[in-house]
């Protein structure tokens, strides 16, 4: 192995460069740590590019048990209640904090927080910093030190972390340590058209998954509705907070085909993301009408969006832009605990890759930057609280490919997509199956998504984002599923055995 990285072995190991990840770094100072990133911070995170907010109960008609409704009522019965309180009541102190640390968020003329609203949210309740800034602004308050190296494999020995097996400019390197945070984001990338950056397809899932970590509640992908539709991917998102604004949903016709739906364009987002897709394969495409709210006043709201709306050569005061869902966040990841501790010990997650039970089967808007900020904290005091224990030689094992999602994305998009069937579901995994196998860069993304697969069709339900045609009610009896890889990879070679779709099981 290249690289001199003796002294910095025993410190965590915190594999991620968005808000989660470097939140967790600075909660930990004065503690060292490691922070790996394989890009240059903000190339690869989703953090930056975040245009709706942070959800808080800030407001005087507002209240965390306000908020905890609104977010059991997204999650459709998969929520965790006490985890998701337990949030939600630390979401004021953790806006405050920041602001303490110096994030410009928007405030009103008297110096109060200005406070947006957005879809299945009963208060307004959104802060924000530069209209459809929040990302970037908190990206700018927490930039630090960047390692820019990849992590590739972690190293485990007796249901423990011993190592981080990583790649750098300089070549593959290995850091013995016995505590590692994976803060690496979503799986949108794992889909031909998402939000995501096209880095985002769920390595850090898969480098749980490898070591023997337990992956909880994958099936659920939320699409988010209003995508900028055009050739650019990853693909520009025009935020909820537009909807929240007064904007609507309309055909090439001019009607408004979701005004009957309950809660209209700002019902919960797998609601308005299923009923675009639908009216989409009727033939239609789909508008966002901003003419007359925001109207005039839209790229003072909306600066970001509207310059990558005026560069597609929409003006979104004048004319409607149009639209469609898009993958974009992951309600499912590393089941983790109220620390985020995972199932293998020296191993916690933080941020979209964490199961914390937060989301349920349907994230409720701008709940996630929230999660990162307040979990980030918890994370980082258990880390701190947990002593490094006698130093292990990790066992060294050959480097990777670095992961490539190419040929995993026309599967996924196919197969796991909005709507979902058992024909379909088989058939990713069939393919899936055939790349997860092999020691390729198609590997690792195939294992994330072939995880996904199997738990989609273990769920024989609609619920939340999970959406299966042949399966469209919900069941009484909400639950939540946890998988492991090996358990992954069997039920996969099961499916594979069967050569008819309908006689696959998971």
């Amino acid at each position: 192995m290249n690289g001199n990285f003796g002294a910095l072995a025993g410190h965590p190991a915190i594999i991620g460069g968005g808000l989660a990840g470097l939140m967790t770094a600075l909660r930990l100072a004065p503690h060292p740590v490691v922070l790996l990133s394989k890009a240059p911070l903000g190339e690869e995170a989703s953090t930056p590019w975040a245009q709706g907010g942070l959800a808080a109960s800030l407001g005087e008609d507002d209240d965390p048990a306000l908020h905890l409704a609104d977010t059991l009522g997204a999650g459709d019965g998969l929520c965790d209640a006490e985890a998701s309180g337990r949030i939600l009541r630390a979401a004021p102190a953790a806006i405050d904090a920041l602001a303490r640390l110096g994030a410009a968020f928007d405030r009103t003329a008297a110096g109060a927080l200005s406070l947006g609203l957005e879809a299945a949210h009963s208060r307004r309740r959104i802060v924000r910093a530069a209209g459809d800034g929040a990302g970037r602004e908190l990206m700018r308050v927490l930039v630090a030190i960047i390692e820019s190296v990849e992590a590739r494999r972690l190293l485990a020995e007796d249901n423990t972390i011993t190592g981080v097996l990583a790649a750098g400019p300089a070549g593959p390197f290995l850091l013995a340590t016995q505590r590692v945070v994976l803060a690496t984001g979503g799986i949108g990338g794992l889909f031909l058209d998402t939000t995501n950056p096209a880095g985002s397809f769920g390595q850090g899932l898969a480098l749980a998954a490898r070591a023997g970590a337990e992956l909880r509640d994958l099936e659920f992908i939320q699409f988010h509705p209003t995508a900028l539709d055009g050739p650019e991917r990853p693909m520009k998102l025009v935020s909820e907070a537009v909807r929240g604004e007064g904007a609507v949903l309309v055909d090439e016709t001019g009607l408004r085909f979701l005004a009957k739906e309950p809660g209209a364009e700002l019902a919960p987002r797998d609601v308005v993301a299923r009923g675009i897709w639908r009216h989409m394969a009727g033939g239609h495409r789909v508008y966002l009408d901003t003419r007359e709210k925001p109207g005039a006043d839209f790229a003072r709201r909306f600066p970001a969006i509207a310059g990558f709306c005026q560069a597609a050569g929409i003006d979104p005061a004048t004319q409607p832009i149009p639209v469609r869902p898009a993958a974009h966040y992951h309600m499912g990841g590393v089941a983790v605990d109220g620390a985020g501790r995972s199932s293998i010990a020296g191993l916690w997650a933080c941020g979209e890759v964490a199961s914390t039970g937060l989301h349920g089967a349907n994230r409720l808007a701008s709940n996630s930057l929230t999660e990162a900020v307040v979990c980030a904290g918890w994370v980082a005091e258990s880390v701190a609280g947990t002593l490094a224990g006698r130093a292990r030689t990790p066992v060294s094992v050959a480097l990777p490919p670095a992961p490539d999602p190419t040929l995993v994305r026309p599967i996924m998009s196919r197969g796991a997509g909005l709507l979902r069937n058992r024909e379909g579901l088989c058939e990713a995994a069939r393919a899936l199956l055939a790349l997860a196998s092999g020691p390729t860069a198609a590997s690792d993304p195939a294992t994330v998504g072939l995880m996904i697969v199997v738990m989609a069709l273990r769920r024989e339900e609609s619920r939340g984002a999970h959406a299966r045609t042949d399966f469209p009610r919900r069941d009484r009896v909400a639950r939540r599923a946890s998988l492991g890889f090996v358990d992954a990879i069997a039920a996969a070679r099961e499916i594979d055995r069967h050569a008819h779709p309908t006689a696959c099981r998971a």
